[in-house]
């Protein structure tokens, strides 16, 4: 299932893709009253198969050409596909190539870094160029969303405790994020992880190690490349962050990035970001999510 967040009045309510748009749970369950259908989609990842099987069955009892509750897409004003992550976790050179590019060793350990709510914005919404950096960078990647609480989980059970899996855009302020030893303060200025369009449920994902991912910047693919690439599976991850701290429902874990960043290119060919320029990051089977860039005010 391929899970939406609708904002009106900047309030987030639930929407479900389906074959020709995006049912807006809050007006269809106004035509056909229904008991304990979630209506925002942190209530869908906390109740996990349960709701998706209320979902399921409520979906079935909808009339699919009734243009009261099936929006088009382009009708939509997206929400974030995840509203309310407790921890954004994110993991640095996860991919071979992308360490190659950046003449960076393969890392021993998952290195882990964090983003914070400010961070997290939605698919077609405009992102401000911080007035603070000269180097905007694009990273797309594969966003796990946990659905069961995980502590001490090993590897062959760690896929088990999530729920889906969504595009994220990890943006990234390569001269902020260099400043130091530290990269925080280039990854968490204001609208850095826009996530989306869709938050998909494990079971439509199937192996998350065999996923292709793009970045198009005004048109020109910058990356495209496999999460088999990958040097640390989901599983992986998955497992080695619950041995260090509790995971719960909702939290945002994303993966890292493949080769075609910015900073990967020799330095004389280094266009970073700017205002004007549109960014696309795409991965298979969850979807596109676009972003325009405009100047900070």
């Amino acid at each position: 299932m391929k899970l939406v967040t609708i904002m009106k009045n900047e309030k987030p309510t639930l929407g479900v893709k389906v074959d020709n748009g995006i049912v807006d749970l809050a007006v269809a369950l106004s035509v056909i009253s229904a008991p304990d259908i979630p209506t925002e989609i942190t209530e869908v990842i906390k109740a996990g198969p349960t709701a998706i099987s209320q979902l399921e069955s409520y979906l079935n009892l909808l009339d699919p050409t009734n243009p009261s509750y099936i929006m088009e897409e382009n009708a939509v004003q997206w929400g974030p596909c995840v509203t309310e992550p407790k921890k954004i976790i994110c993991v640095g050179l996860n991919y071979r190539r992308h360490a190659d590019e950046t003449n960076a060793p393969y890392p021993e350990v998952p290195i882990l870094f964090n983003k914070f709510h400010n961070t997290i914005t939605a698919h077609n919404r405009d992102i401000a160029v911080p007035k603070v950096t000269d180097k905007l960078d694009y990273e797309v990647e594969l966003g796990i969303v946990i659905g069961q609480t995980a502590k001490y989980v090993t590897k062959e059970e760690a896929l088990d405790h999530v729920f889906g899996y969504c595009t994220v855009n990890d943006l990234s302020a390569r001269d902020l994020q260099l400043r130091t030893h530290q990269w925080l303060l280039g990854k968490t200025c204001d609208d850095f992880s826009p996530v989306g369009p869709y938050l998909v449920t494990a079971d439509e994902v199937g192996d998350p190690q065999n996923l292709q991912l793009k970045t198009i910047v005004n048109g020109e693919v910058r990356q495209n490349s496999n999460t088999s690439d990958m040097i640390f599976t989901c599983a992986e991850i998955v497992s080695y962050i619950s041995q260090h701290m509790t995971l719960v429902p909702g939290d945002l874990i994303l993966t890292g990035t493949p080769e075609g960043v910015v900073l990967g290119l020799p330095e004389a060919e280094q266009v970073y970001l700017k205002s004007g320029d549109v960014v696309t990051v795409e991965i298979e089977k969850l979807g596109a999510l676009t972003n325009r860039f405009v100047e900070e005010k």
